[in-house]
């Protein structure tokens, strides 16, 4: 059982499209070798909804067009090979259409799912690696699982454009858990229209906070802005070569950017070879301002017809 669907509704998780205890599967789980990967999605979907369902959608191993296309993200992970080591993946589901304070509010509810679903995991298995990728709204249920779970709940997380407050985000990564856990925050300037709106429509834990896609200063977080040339410059090195950034304005780059989902499964897997210390090396000390990208001067592709070769 390569990938297991999950919902959650309201705090409680359920299996997706089945009436059979999600505990009772779990606990079927306990010799699966390798680690757990839980995946998330972003605003706008719904599960079980035939036009926004992620099941049928990036968290598939057959994605089908809704009505954009999209990677499989268990199969870039590592899911579905038959490797009888490839670990177990969770697809976990939420409700997050309507509203942003509303689909926000959900999303927290949903972390106390992902909360109960880990403290299962840990206990079928208390040795096995549990990490968390999740694109943009969807790092809020990580967030708040932290806040209901034990010291070392959760291993890595990998937070995709992630849309949060840094305080928020200060908060989690200091509870128990949090303290326990690395949290790898992906960023780009192509999502900076994305997070001045959410600033505008989701009232911060603090005045004048911001959206962790400016950075996050935490012992044990470390910020990846994928438009960055040194930072693509320094995961090439790393590990696998990520693809240039294409577009000015983009919330979904972080995980269509050819090269990046390889990326993230070395992150995933190769915990110990890529430390966050070994991250930080080669990175540079601040992230670019928001709307550097935006208002960057085109960059013209030479020759241009008004360059004449020097003679």
């Amino acid at each position: 059982m390569p990938v297991i669907r999950v919902n959650a509704t309201g705090s409680t998780a359920r299996l997706h499209g089945s009436p059979r205890a999600l505990a009772g599967l779990l606990e079927r789980t306990r010799d699966t070798p390798g680690p757990v990967i839980v995946m998330t999605h972003g605003y706008k979907y719904r599960p079980g909804s035939p036009d926004h369902c992620p099941h049928d959608h990036m968290l598939s191993l057959s994605p089908r067009p809704m009505p954009w296309d999209a990677p499989s993200w268990p199969r870039a992970l590592g899911f579905g090979t038959g490797d009888p080591g490839e670990g177990l993946a969770i697809a976990f589901a939420w409700e997050a259409r309507g509203p942003l304070w509303q689909a926000r509010r959900r999303a927290t509810q949903a972390g106390q799912a992902l909360a109960e679903t880990v403290r299962t995991l840990r206990r079928v298995a208390p040795n096995r690696p549990v990490h968390f990728l999740g694109h943009s709204m969807g790092i809020e249920l990580a967030l708040e699982a932290l806040h209901h779970l034990p010291e070392g709940g959760l291993d890595r997380i990998v937070s995709l454009t992630g849309a949060a407050y840094r305080a928020r985000a200060c908060t989690a990564l200091a509870t128990p858990a949090g303290r326990g856990a690395e949290f790898i925050n992906v960023t780009s300037r192509e999502n900076d229209v994305f997070d001045f709106l959410y600033e505008r429509l989701i009232a911060p834990p603090r005045p004048g906070d911001r959206a962790i896609g400016l950075g996050l200063d935490a012992p044990n977080a470390v910020t990846l802005q994928l438009d960055c040339p040194d930072t693509l410059g320094h995961i090439s090195r790393l590990a696998h070569p990520v693809a240039e950034a294409q577009h000015r304005i983009c919330h979904w780059s972080s995980y269509m950017r050819p090269g990046v989902l390889r990326f993230y499964n070395a992150l995933l897997r190769e915990r110990e070879r890529l430390c966050l210390d070994t991250l930080r090396r080669g990175l540079p000390n601040e992230p670019a301002p928001r709307w550097s990208r935006l208002l960057a001067l085109p960059r013209p592709d030479l020759p241009l017809p008004f360059v004449r070769k020097a003679s």
